[in-house]
């Protein structure tokens, strides 16, 4: 798979327009499309669910990339695989028996990623990073769109790369919040493969525009 990703986040999308933006990001250079699922337990907000996802795979032509931000995600993976995910995520502190949870995304047909919150060291994923297809790092503590980048990302993905590479693992690195133009080519520069824009694109004048300048 390609790096050098760019995954615009639904989360910042209009809702009263829900069809022409996805229309907007086909015709666009994204490369996937991000869906933040809130439950409002594991983080303090609550976004959408299958109904919402049903409609994203109708409209979408791109690779769909779900982040679950919820407890209990397991009960909810095949369903969304059956919905029209291409890779589903889940956090490492969301997840009592994470292994069981990579695998039963997979099994379901989807590629599985582990998300670790900016307080959560990457040494913890040393025992799954062999497994997963992904790793998405939080650049801000999740449950709310527009929050500002937090700096130690940069130290993460490094850190998560030399995991990766020591343990010949295939898996790709995302980096989710705050992504910007200031900052988007060095996190491409550091290792991250796939990055997660969700305000820097759809508050932009001409979003497509700004999907083409994150990815130089």
């Amino acid at each position: 798979m390609k790096t050098k990703l760019i995954s615009p986040s639904l989360l910042s999308a209009d809702f009263g327009n829900l069809e022409r933006d996805i229309k907007m990001l086909n015709e666009s250079q994204s490369d996937w499309l991000h869906v933040d699922v809130m439950d409002g337990r594991f983080v303090p907000n609550i976004s959408f669910g299958f109904p919402v996802m049903k409609t994203v795979k109708e409209y979408s032509d791109k690779f769909i990339d779900v982040h679950l931000m919820i407890v209990e995600p397991e009960k909810y993976v095949e369903e969304f695989v059956a919905q029209g995910a291409d890779l589903v995520s889940v956090h490492y502190e969301a997840c009592t028996h994470l292994h069981r949870t990579i695998q039963l995304i997979q099994k379901s047909g989807a590629k599985a990623g582990v998300v670790l919150n900016p307080a959560t060291p990457v040494l913890m994923l040393e025992d799954i990073i062999e497994m997963v297809d992904l790793v998405l790092l939080m650049s801000v503590n999740p449950g709310f769109g527009g929050q500002k980048f937090i700096k130690n990302t940069y130290k993460k993905i490094a850190e998560t790369k030399d995991l990766i590479i020591s343990n010949n693992s295939t898996a790709l690195i995302e980096v989710d919040g705050g992504v910007n133009l200031e900052n988007a080519s060095k996190l491409f520069e550091v290792g991250a493969d796939v990055l997660v824009a969700g305000n820097a694109v759809f508050s932009a004048d001409d979003p497509a525009k700004m999907i083409e300048l994150l990815k130089i």
